[in-house]
C-alpha cells in the first residue's frame, strides 16, 4: 500500500469556493459499498436512505475565531497567530488563581521565522474582518479601533510542524471576548476570496467553539431536513471531536503507515453509547455524519470489552487505513476529500479503495463540487 494509491486528479475549478444555498440543495453521490454501484441525487434526498430505527451521529463542535491578525510589538510588522488548542501543559499554563481561563495556547504563527520565543504581538479591534462582526460589535469596534485589546507573547517552540506555545493577555475584557473581537473564523487554504457569512461554515447543530476547522459533512443539514429525518423515526445524537488544521494536510510519506497522525480531543457521552447499543440491538444502522464522527465513535470502542464506552476529554490519534475493522458505524455521510489525505484512506477502508476511486472518477466526470464547501457522498 502506497500513499499514491489514494491520489486522483482534482481540477482546480471543481474545488468549491462557496457553499450551496440552501444547504441541502447540494448534490449527493450514493455509493453502495458492497457492489460499488453509484447513483446521483440531491442531499435533501438523504432522508430517503434512512430507515426508522437508524441512528445519525454527528459532530457538534463549532469553529473558533481562530485566526488572529495583529502586528509585532517591536517592529509594527504584520503577524498572524492561529489558535489550535489550549495548552495541556500544567507547568506552562500560568492559569489565573481563580482558574477561569487558560491563557496559554498552542498555536501556529506567521511569519514563523520571526516569531520566535520572546516575540510579542498586539491585536486591536480594527484588525478583524468587519464582515464577521455583528452590528453591535461593529459599532463597539469602530469606537475602539486602534486600541489594543489583546497581547500575546511567544513562550516556546512546540511540535514538529512549527507550533508555538503562546501566552495571551486580554486588555479590559475576558480572553474569550478578546478572541471574538479580534479573531475571524478561518477557512481552509484552498477556499480563497469567500466573503459570505461565516455562519455558513458552521453546522446548524454546532454548540461549543472548540475547533480550528468545521466538520464539513454536517454543513449540508438544515433544521427542516433534520426535523423530517426525526419524523421518519430516525434518531439523532452528537459527539464532539475538536477538528484541527491537520485535517487539510496530505500524507507526505510514500508509505502511509509511517505517517504520524495528529492528536485530537474528543467526547462521546453515555447517552450516545446507549443510543448506539440500542440501535444495534434492534438490528438497525449507525450512520456517521463525517469522518470526525467516525474517529470519535471508533476511538471510543473498547476492543478488550467488545463494546463502546463513554469518553470525556479523551484524545485520539486513530489512523484508519484499509484493513481496519469497523466496530461501530454501518454507513457514512461524508464530503469529497483532498487527494492523498488520511481522509481518503479512511473512506477507502470503509468502502474499499477500488469502489472509492471509481466513485471519485465519476464525481469528477459529473462535475461535482469538491472539499469543504462542496457536495456530499453517502456510503451505505
Amino acid at each position: 500500500m502506497l500513499t499514491e494509491d489514494f491520489a486522483y486528479d482534482l481540477p482546480e475549478e471543481l474545488i468549491a469556493q462557496e457553499p450551496a444555498v440552501p444547504r441541502d440543495s447540494c448534490r449527493l453521490l450514493v455509493l453502495d459499498r458492497k457492489t460499488g454501484a453509484v447513483s446521483h441525487e440531491r442531499f435533501r434526498q438523504v432522508a430517503d436512505h434512512l430507515h426508522p430505527g437508524d441512528l445519525l451521529v454527528a459532530n457538534e463542535t463549532r469553529v473558533m475565531p481562530a485566526r488572529l491578525l495583529g502586528h509585532k510589538e517591536q517592529t509594527g510588522g504584520a503577524a498572524e497567530i492561529f489558535l489550535l488548542r489550549p495548552s495541556a501543559d500544567a507547568g506552562s499554563r500560568m492559569v489565573p488563581e481563580d482558574g477561569a481561563e487558560n491563557l496559554c495556547w498552542e498555536c501556529l504563527v506567521r511569519p514563523g521565522r520571526r516569531l520566535k520565543p520572546g516575540a510579542r504581538v498586539e491585536f486591536s479591534a480594527g484588525s478583524r474582518h468587519v464582515a464577521e462582526a455583528s452590528e453591535d460589535a461593529g459599532a463597539r469596534d469602530a469606537e475602539s479601533a486602534g486600541k489594543v485589546i489583546l497581547r500575546a507573547q511567544v513562550l516556546e517552540m512546540r511540535g514538529r510542524s512549527g507550533e508555538r506555545l503562546v501566552r495571551f493577555e486580554p486588555v479590559g475584557c475576558s480572553l474569550d471576548e478578546a478572541f471574538h473581537r479580534v479573531g475571524t473564523v478561518p477557512l481552509p487554504p484552498y477556499i480563497t476570496g469567500y466573503h459570505g457569512s461565516p455562519e455558513l461554515y458552521q453546522t446548524v447543530f454546532s454548540t461549543t467553539e472548540r475547533s480550528a476547522a468545521a466538520p464539513t459533512a454536517g454543513l449540508h443539514f438544515t433544521p427542516e431536513l433534520l426535523a423530517e429525518i426525526r419524523d421518519r423515526g430516525v434518531g439523532f445524537e452528537t459527539v464532539e471531536l475538536e477538528v484541527g488544521v491537520d485535517t487539510f494536510r496530505t500524507v507526505t510519506e510514500d508509505d502511509p503507515t509511517k505517517h504520524q497522525m495528529h492528536t485530537e480531543r474528543y467526547h462521546v457521552p453515555q447517552r450516545v453509547v446507549d443510543a448506539v447499543e440500542q440501535t444495534h440491538r434492534d438490528g438497525h444502522r449507525v450512520v456517521a455524519v463525517g469522518t470526525t464522527s467516525v474517529r470519535s465513535l471508533e476511538s471510543a470502542y473498547d476492543v478488550e470489552q467488545g463494546r463502546l464506552r463513554a469518553r470525556r476529554d479523551a484524545t485520539t490519534s486513530l489512523f484508519i487505513l484499509p484493513g481496519y475493522q469497523f466496530h461501530v458505524i454501518d454507513a457514512l455521510i461524508t464530503n469529497f476529500h483532498v487527494p492523498r489525505s488520511t481522509l481518503m484512506m479512511l473512506v477507502s477502508a470503509f468502502a474499499g479503495r477500488e469502489h472509492i476511486m471509481s466513485a471519485y472518477e465519476q464525481a469528477v466526470r459529473e462535475r461535482y463540487r469538491f472539499l469543504s464547501f462542496g457536495d456530499a457522498m453517502l456510503i451505505e
